[in-house]
């Protein structure tokens, strides 16, 4: 059956059709009467219109309308709750606007899942079904994930104190990865009741109330899931996420139970072990996936890319500051980072002027990208032509080594019989030991080469700014 719309500038109303006789039908009747060479729907908003005849007309097939309407229906409804129950909800920075998204996440989830409890234990109880009723307890176990979120995000957001000085924000890692134990022990138990029913298949009876009342929680869990994942994007959420994908789990899980069932139905082949064990399978490799995304944090990940890039970019926007290095970014929990960066000045400028440029750079990038900011100076030689010119022979051969390579806190120490060349190395994070004391000798006897005078004195460090 095809929709059409006629006119194709007029707005679809998907809430009433008008067929060909004149008749309004609501939006769900079964039509199948021909227009034409077609079966088709004419849709009117506010004024009669006839049955397509022209080649202007859109169509519009019935399945993508449910399903448009479906997901706008589901962001509008979303949108609501946030904005009902979370203030100031577009500063997702803020650390109390996060836990009361946390707050809302949680609460959502245990009312849905509670829900379903009782709606589902009380239906088992009235048909004494024990397969509806164990599906009920499932949800009040469900219901413990949410619980979990709701603690993780509370005691996330206090406030920092004597014996935590930078907050609590990585409780919200802990959080997720319990999540992320219950989804993978979810996987393992379904894995193990379908394999034990490979060996020993059991009946399975097609009942419409059951098969209605596992659609129906489908449903929930599917806007549990896309509203738990749509939040958790919004403030980057691990919890959020770990939750989202255990409300995608059930949905998989029930999902492939309700097509085992259907099969078996109309044609008598009982799937329900394989596809079982098939689900199980992904359900357990997305919990792991989550628990090592959890822990990557909670370890000491690289920092983001992006954020190292602006920081850099930030400090070195202000006049009087000519180079920066020695990027440090500790992660404490979501919006919670502290960064440390060296910040070269000329050695010719005041100190004060130069000490009054850092500080202004450290209270405003601090405020812009929501971090904790500390800005050590170190004053570098830009206007002396010899140690310039030094500097860029040690440039080259550095270049002509490694392109990868990188050299700060440059300084040259003169003398008739020695002239020492004091600087740092940053050599590639995949460089072992060895590597980076091959580099050092080669740097040494290279520059030895350029002046027999030459000596240097090399510290070698890593970037781990992530940039």
């Amino acid at each position: 059956m095809s929709l059409f719309i006629s006119g194709g500038a007029r707005p679809w109303d998907p809430l009433r059709y008008e067929h060909k006789s004149g008749m309004d039908i609501p939006r769900y009747a079964n039509i199948g009467q021909d227009c034409g060479s077609a079966q088709h729907v004419t849709i009117r908003r506010h004024h009669h219109l006839n049955c397509p005849t022209n080649g202007h007309e859109t169509m519009m097939p019935t399945g993508i309308g449910i399903i448009k309407q479906k997901q706008e229906v589901e962001m509008r409804m979303t949108e609501l709750l946030v904005k009902l129950f979370v203030k100031d909800h577009n500063n997702t920075e803020d650390i109390r606007v996060r836990t009361r998204y946390g707050v809302l996440s949680s609460c959502v989830g245990i009312f849905c899942n509670v829900l379903l409890f009782v709606v589902k234990l009380l239906i088992g109880l009235g048909m004494r079904s024990l397969a509806i009723m164990a599906d009920a307890f499932n949800n009040l176990s469900d219901a413990a994930s949410s619980v979990i979120g709701f603690i993780g995000v509370r005691m996330a957001g206090k406030p920092a104190d004597r014996e935590h000085p930078f907050g609590h924000g990585r409780i919200e890692y802990i959080a997720a990865l319990i999540v992320s134990f219950l989804i993978i022990q979810v996987g393992l138990s379904s894995l193990q009741s379908s394999f034990q029913k490979l060996f020993a298949p059991e009946p399975i009876v097609f009942e419409w109330i059951s098969f209605v009342i596992l659609l129906l929680s489908v449903g929930v869990k599917l806007w549990m899931a896309y509203f738990n994942r749509k939040l958790g994007k919004r403030i980057n959420s691990k919890v959020m996420l770990a939750t989202a994908a255990d409300s995608a789990g059930d949905v998989i899980v029930t999902g492939a139970t309700l097509g085992s069932v259907l099969i078996c139905h109309f044609t008598s082949v009982n799937v329900d072990a394989i596809a079982g064990m098939a689900v199980s399978l992904l359900v357990i490799w997305a919990g792991i996936g989550i628990a090592k995304d959890t822990l990557e944090p909670l370890i000491g990940q690289r920092p983001d890319p992006q954020l190292a890039q602006n920081i850099r970019e930030m400090v070195e926007s202000y006049d009087g500051i000519v180079g920066t290095h020695d990027l440090l970014i500790h992660n404490y929990g979501p919006s919670r980072s502290m960064a440390s960066i060296h910040a070269e000045v000329p050695r010719d400028v005041d100190i004060e002027v130069s000490h009054e440029i850092i500080d202004r750079a450290e209270r405003e990038v601090a405020e812009k990208l929501n971090i904790f900011l500390v800005i050590h100076m170190d004053p570098v030689e830009i206007h002396d032509e010899k140690v310039l010119a030094v500097r860029e022979k040690l440039g080259r051969v550095i270049q002509a080594l490694d392109d990868k390579m990188t050299f700060h806190d440059f300084r040259v120490v003169g003398g008739r019989e020695q002239i020492t060349l004091i600087f740092d190395l940053v050599v590639p994070f995949s460089y072992s030991q060895q590597d980076a004391d091959r580099a050092v000798g080669q740097i040494t006897a290279l520059m030895k080469e350029i002046d027999s005078r030459y000596r240097c004195v090399i510290t070698v460090d890593k970037d781990y700014s992530g940039a």
